[in-house]
């Protein structure tokens, strides 16, 4: 098949039940990402609130709110997206594989 070629309907990597389930388990991995985003969101303002004198307390000369905050905030977004994107390319390619030996049966 030349790369200019549209696949085939037969062929299994490209059928509405592999998208399917590919975009499910792709959907479910952007939930749990969104999840620890938003616990890191939602929980920074809640442990100010909460815990005052543990975020108030100096780590490296910054209290600890604004470590997490100003420091420590963006590369946990960088190991979130980094994730995401070493588990998607897993998942698909474990779809593919998983296909193909069917498949061959």
């Amino acid at each position: 098949m030349s790369p200019h070629t549209p696949p085939s309907s037969e062929d299994p990597v490209h059928s509405d039940s592999f998208l399917r389930t590919l975009m499910r388990r792709q959907l479910q991995l952007s939930v749990a990402c969104a999840a620890a985003f938003l616990i890191l969101l939602i929980g920074l303002p809640l442990a100010n609130y909460f815990a005052p004198d543990l975020m108030a307390m100096r780590v490296a000369g910054f209290t600890l709110s604004w470590l997490i905050l100003g420091v420590l905030f963006f590369p946990f977004v960088w190991v979130i997206a980094w994730i995401f994107i070493r588990r998607s390319i897993a998942l698909e390619e474990d779809e593919v594989a998983s296909v193909k030996t069917s498949t061959r049966r």
